[in-house]
């Protein structure tokens, strides 16, 4: 039996995050006190402090750097156990300095990644209007949007 992927459960605060998702557009939360990005944007401004933050979600180009990396080789989450090996990068986002994101590297999991590669933001299709950030070298031609 094939257990599926788990999704995405968006509440109000990762809502409007989701939805871009969705659209292939990546959002990141910013704090209406200080103006600071936050990833995930939690109860409290980690930044400021302010536990009124009033977050509100703006486009930024999924443009980054890779900080770190790794391949798994054997699912510790169910319905990913079809899916490995693949690999996962951790990636500086430019818009935000210190803000890291960690996804999916689309290219697949024999890529050669060094720290500092140039990435940019991809998209893994979920289903019809749920996405999830991923990313892909930015030394290939196009994007990427993958079904899973």
């Amino acid at each position: 039996m094939r257990i599926a992927r788990p999704l995405p459960v968006p509440d109000a605060r990762t809502a409007e995050y989701w939805s871009a998702a969705g659209r292939h557009i990546l959002t990141l939360a910013r704090c209406g006190r200080c103006d600071r990005f936050a990833l995930p944007p939690g109860e409290t401004c980690r930044r400021c402090g302010t536990s009124t933050p009033d977050f509100r979600y703006e486009p930024v180009s999924g443009r980054g750097t890779v900080r770190s990396w790794t391949v798994i080789r054997k699912a510790s989450l169910l319905g990913f156990a079809d899916q490995v090996p693949y690999l996962l990068v951790d990636v500086e986002l430019v818009e935000a300095c210190g803000i890291r994101m960690i996804g999916r590297l689309l290219n697949g999991p024999e890529t050669i990644v060094r720290v500092g590669d140039p990435v940019r933001v991809a998209f893994e299709d979920l289903t019809d209007d749920l996405a999830v950030a991923a990313f892909e070298l930015a030394t290939n031609a196009g994007s990427t949007a993958v079904t899973s």
